[in-house]
């Protein structure tokens, strides 16, 4: 063979900053580097003031279709005025790029940049402002379907053990744990009233990382990787979930915890159902993106994942965070 086979690679800055000048007719000196290599791979190309994001999927992650419909979402979402990075077509009106990477095909798209950095840890009238902005985003994604993964709880509480169960001991204390806590969240939440909990399309990855803020405090959402149809409430659930993680202090993170509720429901209302299982949900989503960490390893968690790290993470942050709410004490009560 004239080369070894590859399962994943780094595309060369330099001639993808090349390839996409010519694509999108980009005049003057583009420079292009590497922001990210993730799930994803995440580019930034620029020239002179102005500025782009170009992702790479990996090998086997989105499909065309997918994509496509990911494409749709966040151009409705841009022309509802939802703040959100969207998809920019080169000269032929094509939003997605094929490249001929060493594993395989890999697909590409440029997206307009979200203008502002991101803040870990920002002030409360922005998480309301947050909050809102999310009211809003599901205000015209209610009852709408795309060509996506359906959310089910099968997908967060059955499917990620597939992937999980290779790097960690199945009698480890952990391991049960976890086995447990899910089939008791997938009794909890099949028992939940859906006719009092909104459906439509969710983002499903809100949160720090995924939102840029300027100076004067515009707020713009990316990365809708994630998106699918499901529970509208995931999306509070999981920005719930890493105010939790990100904001330790308790004062401090109940306060920006009731500006985020604040700013959502000036909006929209939650419904007590919603509020009711959110905890839950939680818990279920930690679980989903564990079980995307071991299904990555190859190509982009292995830096870090092993049997040691996700004991820590079911210890220190499923287990905490299931403790901090009661979830275990309710389990307790019913198994007795």
């Amino acid at each position: 063979m004239s080369h070894f086979p590859v399962s994943s690679s780094n595309l060369s800055a330099a001639h993808l900053g090349s390839y996409l000048k010519d694509q999108y007719n980009i005049e003057g000196n583009v420079h292009c580097s590497l922001l990210r290599a993730g799930v994803n791979h995440t580019y930034l190309l620029g020239c002179g003031d102005e500025r782009f994001v170009f992702r790479v999927y990996s090998l086997n992650w989105r499909t065309r279709p997918e994509i496509e419909e990911e494409i749709k979402l966040v151009r409705y979402l841009k022309e509802k005025a939802i703040p959100v990075s969207y998809a920019i077509p080169d000269r032929n009106g094509n939003h997605i790029q094929v490249l001929n990477a060493p594993e395989g095909e890999r697909l590409g798209v440029l997206f307009s940049i979200a203008e502002g950095d991101k803040l870990h840890n920002y002030p409360e009238e922005l998480h309301s402002a947050v909050g809102a902005i999310m009211a809003n985003m599901h205000l015209v994604t209610e009852n709408l379907e795309i060509e996506r993964t359906d959310y089910t709880w099968d997908v967060f509480l059955v499917d990620p053990f597939k992937h999980i169960r290779k790097f960690i001991s199945a009698d480890s204390e952990e391991m049960q744990f976890l086995e447990r806590t899910a089939k008791w969240l997938s009794k909890q939440l099949s028992d939940a009233d859906a006719s009092k909990l909104r459906k439509g399309v969710v983002h499903l990855d809100i949160w720090f990382d995924n939102l840029n803020i300027t100076e004067s405090g515009k707020i713009t959402l990316f990365d809708f990787d994630f998106c699918g149809n499901g529970f509208l409430c995931l999306d509070v659930a999981y920005y719930v979930l890493q105010l939790y993680h990100v904001e330790r202090d308790e004062e401090t993170r109940d306060k920006k915890l009731a500006a985020f509720f604040k700013g959502y429901e000036f909006i929209v209302p939650l419904s007590p159902e919603e509020k009711r299982i959110l905890p839950m949900l939680g818990v279920a989503l930690y679980i989903f993106y564990l079980g995307v960490q071991s299904n990555r390893y190859e190509n982009w968690s292995n830096s870090f994942l092993s049997e040691s790290y996700l004991k820590r993470f079911i210890s220190q942050l499923v287990k905490r965070y299931y403790d901090l709410h009661g979830l275990g004490k309710e389990r307790e009560m019913a198994d007795g």
